[in-house]
């Protein structure tokens, strides 16, 4: 068998061909190969971490430990005089078992001298039996008692204020400028206006004057003050929410467990508040919409406020009258006087509309007062169970705050309890204000389904160490307020006076459904005092000369405090002015700041004495 010549010449070029292209893929593999480690060899080169810096050994500084001050809370017991005292009042919130709300919510008082002969009477505001049930032995009548040498006679009873209504709050203040302290009773249904004609008589001014109100309106509290500064005095009035029997009942409210519950105010409507403009001849005129405090929710539109304490005080120092409300479950309100008649909305631009988290919270009582030696403003609110009571603070003269509960010890101390009323008081006379709260419930059954909370709650006071000390606030025990004091009850309003002209203050706590306790401070620290009552002069200032301020110098001490009863829940406290001394046992300077604006400094007065300044 032979082979084929051409054949053999084709196979031999293939197999060169096959050759050159082999030996062309090698060489190009290769090529790559080397790129790809000089790639990398540069990149690692260019992205390689520096290296780090040589160890050097540092000298460590000394720990300091900061040295806390000794504080040493004084005793100073209160001692309950209420039956003693002569007060045999026992609030009628009308319940029955239907449990609707407003029976949890009442209790106002005020303190007020209406005989002017120089002490502290008292005004219990009482609620009623309902309507549509059949009539108990409940008292159904607010009571006046006269203060006799620090003993209480009922003189209700022929005064003009022995009638029927569901109260709720009281203001008391000379609204006709003729030197006796008339009386406003905010109530469920409309509120009631009564003119002071002395000799212990008092006329119902409610519909001449036209301060009434809606009849179906819930108003709670309320107060005097002078907020277009011509010399009078204005009433601004806080509604709750929009209520009725047959709504309340229809909602079904229930306990855990079973049992009927009293209702919850996110259920039900807000409302809008009053402002009512002295006109000067014994009217006023409704300016709520035009002054601008009608504040609508911006998503609904509807009334936005439900309403349960009040303050007033001039935050910015323009000159006119703020106004602080703090609702329930909705946010708390800054109204701004701008001067004009007119007031701005600012409680979320300036902070105090919600807590830390910016949630609304269940806000009841209120107060504000000058704080740490006139260099700040601290307005406090009472809150819910299981919201800590909350202390805004501003510098003054400005208006951006914050809640300092927890920095200055406040807030631990009061996040168990569910605080109505709240007020500065000096209760052991060192020249600092301290906060008394007013504790209760809501529900009587809450122990059944909430083991922690409990109908009756003790009140609380919280001694003021100063800014000097890390916690601020400090809790007050039985250990030195005594076991009267600490003893658990439904507390509504926190209000106070010197009942008895001793220099210190007495407590007053008024109860939902139940009596109140009226406390006598017992306190022998023996630090100084003074007692400053103002009078304007019916023109260019109130005759109450409420919102003036005064100033006490001691040493190097500047001791502030605002003219202003109304203070704390539904509740009014003594115009005079107490101001603790320690133990300075002089005075260097008295400066008073009329509500017009004009001071005028009074120079050095007596001590441990009560002393009179007309405008």
């Amino acid at each position: 068998m032979t082979s084929d010549p051409q054949s053999n010449e084709v196979d031999e070029s293939e197999l060169r061909d096959e050759a050159d292209i082999g030996r062309a893929m090698r060489g190009s593999l290769i090529v790559l190969v080397v790129l790809a480690l000089i790639g990398g060899v540069a990149a690692y080169v260019l992205t390689r971490p520096k290296a780090a810096p040589p160890v050097r050994e540092s000298k460590l500084a000394a720990v300091a430990v900061r040295e806390r001050p000794m504080v040493q809370v004084p005793t100073t017991p209160f001692t309950d005089i209420t039956e003693e005292a002569g007060i045999s009042f026992v609030h009628n919130n009308g319940a029955t078992g239907d449990k609707l709300l407003p029976e949890t919510m009442g209790g106002g008082s005020a303190f007020l001298d209406f005989d002017n002969d120089g002490d502290q009477d008292l005004l219990l505001i009482n609620s009623m039996d309902w309507s549509w049930d059949e009539p108990s032995d409940r008292g159904n009548t607010s009571a006046l008692y006269r203060n006799e040498g620090g003993k209480f006679v009922d003189v209700t009873k022929g005064s003009g204020l022995d009638v029927e209504l569901y109260g709720m709050g009281v203001a008391v203040g000379d609204y006709d400028q003729d030197g006796l302290v008339d009386v406003f009773i905010s109530a469920v249904g409309t509120n009631r206006l009564f003119r002071n004609v002395g000799e212990g008589k008092f006329e119902d001014t409610t519909e001449t004057a036209g301060v009434g109100g809606e009849e179906d309106r819930w108003s709670t509290s309320s107060g005097w003050f002078d907020y277009d500064n011509d010399g009078d005095l204005d009433l601004f009035v806080c509604n709750y929410v929009g209520w009725s029997r047959e709504y309340d009942q229809s909602q079904g409210f229930q306990l855990v467990g079973g049992g009927r519950a009293y209702g919850r105010p996110q259920n039900f409507e807000g409302t809008f508040p009053y402002l009512y403009r002295n006109d000067g001849d014994g009217e006023f005129t409704d300016v709520s919409e035009e002054a601008g405090i009608q504040i609508r929710n911006v998503s609904t539109n509807v009334p936005q406020s439900k309403s349960l304490g009040l303050a007033l005080c001039d935050f910015d120092r323009n000159g006119f009258m703020d106004v602080v409300v703090a609702n329930d479950t909705v946010q708390n309100c800054l109204l701004r006087n701008g001067g004009d008649g007119k007031f701005t909305e600012m409680g979320a631009i300036c902070g105090i509309a919600f807590d830390s988290s910016g949630n609304a919270r269940g806000a009841m009582g209120i107060d504000v007062t000058s704080f740490r030696e006139q260099s700040s403003v601290a307005v406090a609110i009472g809150n819910f169970s299981n919201e800590m009571t909350a202390l805004y603070v501003t510098k003054a003269g400005r208006m951006q705050f914050y809640d300092e509960a927890i920095s200055t010890g406040l807030g631990p101390s009061t996040r168990l309890l569910l605080t109505f009323g709240l007020a500065y008081v000096d209760y052991d006379l060192d020249g600092r204000l301290d906060l008394f709260c007013a504790n209760g419930h809501l529900e009587e059954d809450i122990n059944r389904v909430q083991p922690s909370q409990h109908y009756e709650q003790p009140p609380q006071m919280f001694w003021n160490a100063g800014p000097e000390f890390e916690t601020e606030f400090l809790p007050v025990g039985k250990e030195q307020l005594g076991e009267d004091f600490v003893e658990p009850m439904v507390g509504r309003g926190a209000s106070y006076a010197d009942v008895d002209l001793d220099g210190d203050l007495d407590l007053l706590i008024t109860s939902a459904g139940r009596a109140p306790r009226l406390l006598r401070n017992d306190q022998e620290t023996g630090h100084h005092w003074l007692r400053l009552k103002l009078v304007g002069d019916g023109e260019k200032c109130n005759r109450d000369a409420i919102g003036a301020w005064v100033s006490v110098t001691v040493g190097d001490e500047v001791i502030a405090k605002q003219v202003m009863p109304t203070r704390s829940y539904l509740t009014q406290v003594e115009l005079p002015l107490t101001f603790g001394l320690g133990e300075h046992d002089s005075i260097d300077n008295v400066s008073v700041q009329w509500p017009d604006g004009e001071v005028v400094e009074i120079g050095p007065v007596e001590i441990d004495q009560s002393h009179e300044i007309t405008r």
